[in-house]
């Protein structure tokens, strides 16, 4: 369809300032798998917080923005499958992005924290909640990936 070859045509052409921009966007994710771990999980192995209070609200600026990552960094893998590079990895890291969803809208960081500190008005399996944990670290390689790749267009310019 044309919309879709004026679409991709578009985005090659500043594909640079979509990776970088996409980078910055998956990047901010750390703030969130830092609460994950230093509140989430500290809380459930050692029953005390670790998450500074003052981050809060950097929290819930980089929840707000945790979609627009997700979509911004799918977009640079099927845009590798669609010109044929790396397709193999470019699929599995389509993967791993997009299994937060599940975790997004299925088992949330609220629910697994109310279910490990009791407050959940519905419990759910100690190892279900885990695995929506693990689910938010499986970014991390792609994250890698992504962070790489906006480095060498970096070093591409210079």
């Amino acid at each position: 369809m044309q919309i879709f070859d004026n679409f991709w045509q578009w985005y090659n052409k500043h594909y640079k300032t979509h990776l970088r921009l996409a980078t910055f966007l998956f990047v901010l994710q750390l703030v969130h798998l830092f609460w994950m771990t230093t509140n989430v999980v500290a809380f459930r192995l050692w029953g005390t917080s670790l998450f500074p209070r003052f981050m809060e609200s950097a929290l819930a600026l980089v929840d707000y923005l945790e979609i627009p990552a997700l979509i911004s960094v799918t977009f640079i893998y099927i845009n590798d499958i669609l010109q044929g590079r790396r397709s193999a990895r470019a699929w599995w890291y389509v993967f791993l992005l997009n299994t937060q969803w599940v975790h997004l809208f299925w088992i949330t960081d609220e629910i697994i924290l109310a279910n490990f500190t009791g407050t959940a008005p519905i419990l759910i399996p100690t190892w279900l909640s885990w695995i929506a944990i693990l689910i938010d670290y499986l970014e991390l390689p792609v994250m890698y990936d992504t962070i790489r790749r906006s480095f060498s267009t970096i070093e591409e310019k210079a």
